[in-house]
């Protein structure tokens, strides 16, 4: 004899099953043991979890840090990406720590390779930027929120600082995504490639 459920039911029944078992459906997604959410809100816009890659260092693929992109619509165009005027955020989970000395040298070198001509790079908001770096420790979270007007990045939470100057952002988030993005496996997991 077999049984016939109508579609909502065993929807319901197989909700009620995975409940029943502790489990809940996800609402992040894990990557070298670091959970990310699927969203994230900044000030009352919600932003969907676009991709989520690890940046790894030398050929002996040392974990550095996980990282996700939030977006508000899904895209796979880098160009219209970082061309868009809406909200988008950066997510850093580091699970290696990584000095000021060495996290200086990798946004100067990723700022410079992607700022190509007609690209001016501003040597005093470089300064500035590279001056408002600080070491990170495994655990600890780094956050950029990508305005129209700017970038404001996060250190656990805590805000460290505002680019008040669009093109510098865009420069930041094409050190992820860009044409010449720092590492392009990650820039192709952001992408969700």
């Amino acid at each position: 004899m077999q049984l016939c459920f109508p579609r909502k039911r065993m929807v319901f029944f197989s909700m009620l099953g995975l409940l029943a078992l502790g489990l809940q459906p996800a609402a992040a997604t894990r990557l070298a043991g670091v959970n990310m959410p699927l969203t994230e809100t900044v000030g009352t816009t919600k932003l969907v979890l676009n991709g989520i890659g690890l940046r790894t260092y030398s050929m002996l693929g040392i974990h550095i840090y996980v990282a996700g992109l939030y977006l508000q619509q899904p895209s796979h165009d880098a160009n219209a990406i970082l061309a868009s005027p809406g909200i988008k955020l950066v997510q850093m989970h580091f699970v290696h720590n990584v000095g000021v000395a060495a996290m200086r040298g990798a946004w100067r070198r990723g700022l410079m390779k992607n700022c190509v001509a007609p690209c001016v790079l501003s040597q005093s908001l470089l300064a500035q930027f590279l001056a408002a770096l600080r070491p990170v420790s495994a655990g600890e979270n780094v956050t950029i929120e990508f305005r129209p007007d700017g970038a404001q990045a996060y250190y656990n939470g805590v805000s460290v600082g505002y680019i008040n100057d669009p093109s510098f952002a865009r420069l930041m988030l094409a050190v992820f995504i860009g044409q010449n993005a720092t590492v392009p496996s990650l820039k192709r997991a952001l992408l969700g490639n």
